[in-house]
Formats: C-alpha cells, structure tokens, sequence
C-alpha cells in the first residue's frame, strides 16, 4: 500500500500566476507559506516558515487564480511531486510541488470579521478580547452555557 498525500494550511506569498499548457489547460501556481513553532535546546521559542510549491489545474486552477491574492489563507489538499529538468548551464535541476486536488478558501487578507470565534492553535485566546465588541455588533458572539456539563449527560 501507498499513500502520497498532503495537508496545508497557510498564506500565499504571492499572487497565483494562471497559465495555459498547450493543450488549453488552465495551470495555477502559487506559493503557501507555513510556520512552525518549537523551542530550542535552550528553552527558547523559536518560529520558522517554510514555503510550499502548489500547482492545481484545469477549473481548480482558474478559481484559485481568480480568488486567491498574496496573503489569503488556503487549505491545500493534494499529492507531492518531485519534477526535474536540465537547466541551460548544463545542470539538473528540481523542483517539489503539491499538485492540489482540492483548494478551500480561508480569510482574505485584512478581513478581521471572518476570523473563527475560538482562537487556533498558537494564537492567544486574549487576541480575541480586545475584538469582542466588534463581534458583539456583529452578531457574531458566542454564547457559552452558564451550566457545568454533566459527563453523564453525554450520549456516548
């Protein structure tokens, strides 16, 4: 058995650049950007980004190139690919991709009202204090139950 499957969730770091292979294809290529948090040796936080090759084609191509911009949020969902090629200095040359089979569309960049009420991993839950009335104008605050939940209760 065989699995080539990846799973990410970022930022692009450019606009896709939307192209045509000669057979008519639609071909979309963008950047994604993804962090990673840990703590070195010392006990020290320590943030790094890596930066992740994406491909989709035909439609998939065309609607990310159409709603996509340079600091969107995307989920990408697809197959890792390793091309090569012969440079002209004589060299070889690689190249890794995520060739997309599925693109969801996150927040646009500088939308703060499309921002998830429950704070995502790495991000403090008091970042969303300071917003809570603009979310209160909008409707869009959380009601929690005033009640402890009785393990009991549960149905499974």
């Amino acid at each position: 058995m065989y699995l080539n499957k990846a799973y990410l969730i970022g930022n692009l770091t450019r606009d896709p650049e939307l192209k045509a292979l000669p057979s008519g294809t639609k071909v979309a290529s963008f950047s994604l950007a993804t962090n990673r948090i840990y703590k070195d040796k010392d006990g020290n936080r320590k943030e790094i980004a890596d930066f992740h090759n994406i491909v989709a084609f035909g439609r998939l191509g065309e609607l990310s190139a159409q709603y996509l911009k340079k600091g969107s949020q995307a989920l990408v969902e697809g197959r890792i690919q390793t091309r090569s090629w012969d440079a002209q200095d004589g060299s070889k040359k690689y190249r890794t991709e995520i060739i997309a089979d599925s693109v969801q569309f996150g927040s646009k960049p500088g939308a703060s009202s499309s921002k998830s009420a429950a704070p995502q991993e790495g991000e403090a839950a008091s970042s969303d204090a300071g917003s809570s009335s603009s979310k209160e104008d909008t409707g869009e605050a959380i009601e929690y139950p005033k009640d402890e939940i009785n393990p009991d209760d549960i149905p499974f």
